[in-house]
């Protein structure tokens, strides 16, 4: 019996791609999404900037490099990150390969088929998020983690989460942090 190859040609150049795709368009395009909505609404971009002025005055040495304390306090500015993701979602939605046929509501779907979870959808549920058209990061402040983890799927979800999640939100949280307290 012959083994299949694990590491074929097609396979490295997905890889390549989501690689690229991962680091690069999808933290570009949600930091272009950012700068829409900030033009759009002068009051989210007036907190983002108390929030990022007191981590300045908060610190001995305001030229000294930003602390993962720091990171960690910029609850704000992580309202607004989720909030660009909640209505731009990067990835189009999730593929998954049926292993076994599924029952799901009166259909099945066969084993080997194909299947695509459209993730936004559930992004502007209105049962979930009130005027889910509408940029309103303050939405996420009292929003419980239980409501969340159903709802909101930027990275995907479960065992199945982008490694690259938290790192994503840093990249951007440090972009922000450097526009908003070096640029006008």
């Amino acid at each position: 019996m012959e083994r299949e190859k694990f590491l074929t040609e097609e396979f490295i150049q997905f890889i390549f791609f989501g690689v690229l795709f991962a680091t690069y368009e999808s933290i570009s395009l949600t930091v272009a999404l950012i700068f829409k909505f900030l033009e759009s609404h002068p009051s989210v971009l007036a907190e983002l900037m108390i929030e990022h002025e007191n981590i300045l005055k908060s610190r001995q040495d305001s030229e000294s490099s930003i602390t993962w304390d720091d990171y960690k306090s910029m609850t704000f500015t992580q309202q607004v990150i989720s909030e660009t993701l909640r209505l731009g979602t990067t990835a189009p939605g999730l593929c998954r390969k049926a292993v076994k046929d599924i029952q799901f509501k009166g259909f099945t779907i066969p084993t080997g088929w194909n299947i695509m979870m459209v993730t936004s959808i559930r992004h502007i549920n209105p049962e979930v998020y009130k005027d889910p058209l509408e940029f309103n990061p303050w939405r996420w402040k009292d929003m419980d983690s239980f409501t969340i983890s159903k709802n909101f799927s930027p990275f995907g979800g479960g065992t199945r989460q982008c490694v690259g999640a938290e790192y994503s939100r840093l990249v951007i949280a440090l972009f922000l942090h450097l526009l908003i307290t070096k640029y006008r």
